[in-house]
């Protein structure tokens, strides 16, 4: 696609980034039928091609408005449309420089920024998201239906981690809000690694991925968060830690992305690729592990709801699915699995309706073969899938840490 950057374009700091991206576009439209939102609403402007034209006209100079805006807001960022797109567009990469221009460009109402600064001051932040989320459920019989949806319906505490042992080892991100919400989800994971002769090395140090902060347009605090995750890693990465491991598959592709999103940074493109090539999805570890000796009795029919983040983001589509598998589950059918349940990080806030339109149309889909249990990979989905208190939902590792033998 031609483009032609004004002035202020050229001088973002991705500038040439986005105009490849642009000009990568041939405007084929098989993004549009992946799409969530376009599916939803119809509207060519809330589908991904539409959004390319938007932030093209946008970075040449044409008016950009609160509409704009809007459009570019609705999108998941699920990246459904990268699997489909038959020319390699990186998407996500563009829509990450336009709404930081537009950011600049557009001043939000004060509700919305009230909104977004009480996110990214509570999220990333697991002490006060904590004493927050303690507050809610004691308060969760007067609250309406709306917030009581944004609470989990039961908190599992977690089992005694393993003693660090083995030779092999590996970091863990603990996450922001997963240590609240599901604290028994990374003890069961340290505890299935650890029959596998992997030990889990503590890293207090690091916190919040950078993720919140990033995709609520506060990029350059996302990357600061970064930074401080790298410093932490560091000294055990040079001692042989062999990988860096998420539960969560959001947490995970933003990792992931470090090195992408570093990589102008003297100071840390190199640790940060570094970073990111070590940064491993649980199940990319457990694929390749001897899972007979987990000694699992496999008694659960189940659904698994694939994270957007672990199937389009991190191309691990079908991987959980087969681990599970493997260890003797029985896994039903899901149509339509590749569509987002419209959790995508603070989006289940921010645009709530097109959320829980979303997450009703998964449910069904997830429900369709009479699972007694949902299992996922990602904190978010979980919490938004739970949250309508139907067919519980847990993290698929949880699972097969209860029915080890």
């Amino acid at each position: 696609m031609q483009t032609n950057l004004s002035e202020a374009a050229k001088k973002l700091p991705r500038a040439e980034e986005a105009e490849s991206i642009l000009r990568s576009c041939v405007h084929c439209g098989f993004c549009n039928a992946t799409c969530p939102t376009y599916q939803l609403l119809g509207d060519e402007l809330d589908g991904p091609r539409g959004r390319i034209y938007l932030m093209k006209q946008m970075f040449e100079g044409g008016e950009v408005t609160e509409s704009t805006q809007l459009h570019l807001d609705r999108c998941l960022t699920c990246r459904n449309c990268e699997t489909t797109c038959p020319s390699g567009v990186k998407y996500h990469n563009l829509l990450d420089i336009g709404r930081d221009f537009i950011e600049q460009q557009v001043q939000r109402p004060l509700g919305e920024r009230i909104v977004r600064g009480g996110l990214r001051t509570v999220i990333p932040r697991p002490g006060l998201f904590k004493a927050l989320l303690g507050a809610g459920n004691a308060l969760k019989p007067l609250m309406p239906a709306s917030l009581k949806d944004h609470l989990p319906r039961e908190i599992r505490p977690a089992k005694p981690r393993p003693q660090v042992m083995h030779s092999r080892r590996v970091l863990m991100l603990e996450g922001c809000v997963q240590p609240s919400l599901s604290p028994s989800t990374n003890a069961a994971a340290a505890r299935v690694l650890d029959r596998l002769g992997i030990s889990v090395s503590p890293a207090r140090e690091a916190g919040c991925c950078g993720a919140v902060d990033y995709h609520l347009n506060a990029q350059d605090a996302g990357l600061d968060r970064a930074r401080r995750n790298i410093d932490a890693w560091w000294p055990a990465i040079e001692a042989g830690a062999e990988a860096i491991v998420q539960t969560a598959s959001g947490c995970g592709a933003f990792v992931k992305e470090y090195g992408h999103l570093l990589k102008d940074d003297p100071a840390y493109a190199a640790k940060a690729a570094r970073v990111s090539e070590l940064a491993k999805d649980l199940v990319e570890v457990l694929r390749s592990a001897e899972l007979e000796k987990l000694n699992v009795r496999a008694d659960k029919r189940m659904a698994f709801h694939c994270p957007c983040t672990l199937q389009h983001a991190q191309k691990l589509g079908g991987a959980v699915e087969d681990v599970l598998t493997r260890l003797g589950y029985q896994l039903t059918a899901v149509p339509d699995a590749h569509l987002c349940c419209g959790s995508a990080g603070s989006y289940s806030i921010t645009q709530p309706e097109i959320s829980h339109q979303l997450r009703d149309n998964k449910l069904n889909a997830l429900e369709s073969g009479k699972p007694e249990v949902i299992v996922t990979a990602n904190i978010g989905c979980q919490t938004h899938l739970d949250g309508a208190g139907r067919t519980p939902v847990k993290h698929w590792i949880e699972v097969v840490e209860e029915s080890m033998q």
